[in-house]
């Protein structure tokens, strides 16, 4: 088995190594920082989420089964800091949890079938020329995503 070296910093992090922690610290700051200022509304946020997220890493340092990549562990849990922080600070405020999200029944009608043929076709003609050249060529005339990039030069 062939030890790398970030393999000796988890395990040398894992016996409280501060010089290895520090090591480690620094490989995955910048990184890390990224995906905490994704979620946070602020730079000072973010750092507090990042700091909060590596004290967790450290922590779960000894369940990091070193199957996969140790990189995306830590991501799950940086992702999962945020959220949790986010919910802290109730800055999700009135988002609704998916598992309470209302499901609608196959019997309920969608708002475009109630809607009149004209006033669906007054949305259609308000839309941007190009939206509106690809909704008709995809949804009225049939042609696929590729059919559509490749006659109108587009990806």
């Amino acid at each position: 088995m062939v030890v790398t070296d970030e393999d000796w910093l988890i395990t040398e992090s894992i016996k409280s190594n501060r010089k290895a922690q520090q090591m480690l610290f620094d490989k995955y700051r910048v990184t890390m920082l990224g995906v905490c200022i994704r979620y946070a509304k602020n730079r000072d946020e973010a750092e507090d989420i990042l700091i909060e997220s590596f004290v967790k890493v450290f922590k779960h340092l000894p369940d990091f089964q070193r199957k996969g990549s140790f990189e995306g562990w830590m991501r799950r849990i940086f992702v999962n800091t945020a959220l949790g922080y986010l919910r802290r600070n109730n800055i999700l405020g009135a988002t609704e949890q998916v598992e309470n999200a209302r499901y609608f029944d196959d019997r309920e009608s969608s708002a475009v079938e109630k809607m009149e043929a004209q006033e669906i076709v007054r949305y259609i003609t308000k839309l941007p020329e190009g939206y509106r050249l690809v909704l008709n060529m995809y949804a009225v005339e049939g042609y696929s995503h590729r059919e559509i990039a490749d006659r109108l030069g587009i990806s």
